[in-house]
C-alpha cells in the first residue's frame, strides 16, 4: 500500500507548533515516529500534515534540582541513558533509558513520544509510575498517577504537547523487566521505588488495561522493604493481557518473579528474555 502524501513542517517554537495545528485539526505531533510512522505507512492513519517537535527550542535537555530530574520531551532515549545528571541522580532510570530497543531505537526515540503514545508494554510508562513524576504540557501539570488512562491512552488533548517530565529523586529504586526477545518489548517489567519512606510499585507490559500499580505489592514493601515480603503476593491474572506471546497467568507469574529481581538489585535494571 502506497503512503498517501502528506506535508512534513518542522517548527522552532512551540508557539508556532500549537498554530499550525490549529490550522489543522487533523495534523500529527511527530517526535520519535516509531509508532506513528509504521502506522502511516500500513494506511491506517492519513495525517495530511506532520509536525515535528524535535527542534523546537527548549524541548531538549535535562536539569536537576535537589529533589527531581527534569527531562525535556524531545530528549533521545540515547541521551537519557548517557546523562551523568540522570546516571548520578536516578540511575536506575539511566539503565531503563539504555534498555529500551536496540541502539537505532534509542538514538532515535524520545521521552516525550513515548509517554504521549503509552504502549501498554513500554519501558518509561512504569519508570514515570513508578516515580511518581509529573507530565507537564503547554497547558498543564500532569501527575502520572491521573496520566495513563488506558491502552494507548493518557489524558492528553489532540492538540496537546508534552514539554517535559519532572521525576522526583527517590531514595532507592529498581526495575526487572522479562522482554519478548525479537521486539524487545516487555512481556512484564517492574518498577519499584521508595520516596521518602513512601513505596510504589508500577508494572507494564501485562497489563489489561496498560501500565499500573501493583497496590499489595506496595504495602507489603512499605510495611518491609525486603525482597522477602512479597512471598505470597499474587496479581489476579483476570486483570492482565493476555496474547500469543503470553497467557494471563503466566504474566501474573512474572510480575511476582521481576518483583522479586528487581528488589533483589536495588539501583539496577535487571533485563531477562
Amino acid at each position: 500500500m502506497a503512503m498517501q502524501p502528506f506535508r512534513f513542517v518542522r517548527p522552532r517554537t512551540l508557539a508556532e507548533a500549537k498554530t499550525l495545528r490549529a490550522e489543522n485539526d487533523e495534523a500529527s505531533f511527530l517526535s520519535g515516529g516509531h509508532t506513528l510512522l509504521p502506522t502511516i505507512k500500513q494506511g491506517l492513519a492519513r495525517p495530511p500534515i506532520l509536525i515535528d517537535v524535535t527542534c523546537i527550542h527548549g524541548m531538549s535537555g535535562i536539569s536537576a534540582s535537589e529533589s527531581a530530574v527534569t527531562i525535556c520531551a524531545a530528549t533521545r532515549h540515547a541521551d537519557v541513558a548517557a546523562s551523568e545528571i540522570v546516571q548520578a541522580k536516578i540511575p536506575v532510570l539511566a539503565g531503563l533509558a539504555g534498555s529500551i530497543g536496540d541502539r537505532h531505537v534509542r538514538n532515535r526515540g524520545t521521552i516525550g513520544g513515548s509517554l504521549a503514545n503509552n504502549d501498554p508494554a513500554a519501558d518509561y510508562p512504569a519508570a514515570a509510575l513508578g516515580l511518581g513524576a509529573m507530565i507537564v504540557t503547554d497547558r498543564r501539570e500532569i501527575n502520572a498517577d491521573d496520566y495513563f488512562t488506558g491502552l494507548f491512552e493518557t489524558a492528553l488533548e489532540p492538540d496537546e504537547i508534552v514539554t517535559r517530565i519532572v521525576f522526583p529523586i527517590p531514595d532507592v529504586a529498581a526495575y526487572a523487566k522479562f522482554r519478548h526477545p525479537a521486539s524487545r518489548y516487555s512481556i512484564a517489567g517492574v518498577f519499584i521505588a521508595r520516596t521518602d519512606g513512601a513505596v510504589r510499585v508500577a508494572v507494564t507490559g501485562a497489563g489489561g488495561q496498560g501500565v499500573f500499580r501493583a497496590q499489595a505489592f506496595e504495602q507489603a514493601l512499605t510495611n518491609d522493604f525486603r525482597a522477602e515480603a512479597l512471598d505470597g503476593l499474587s496479581i489476579d491474572p483476570d486483570t492482565l493481557l493476555e496474547d500469543l506471546i503470553a497467557t494471563k497467568e503466566y504474566r501474573a507469574h512474572l510480575i511476582h518473579v521481576m518483583s522479586r529481581s528487581a528488589m533483589g538489585h536495588p539501583g539496577t535494571v535487571q533485563t531477562y528474555k
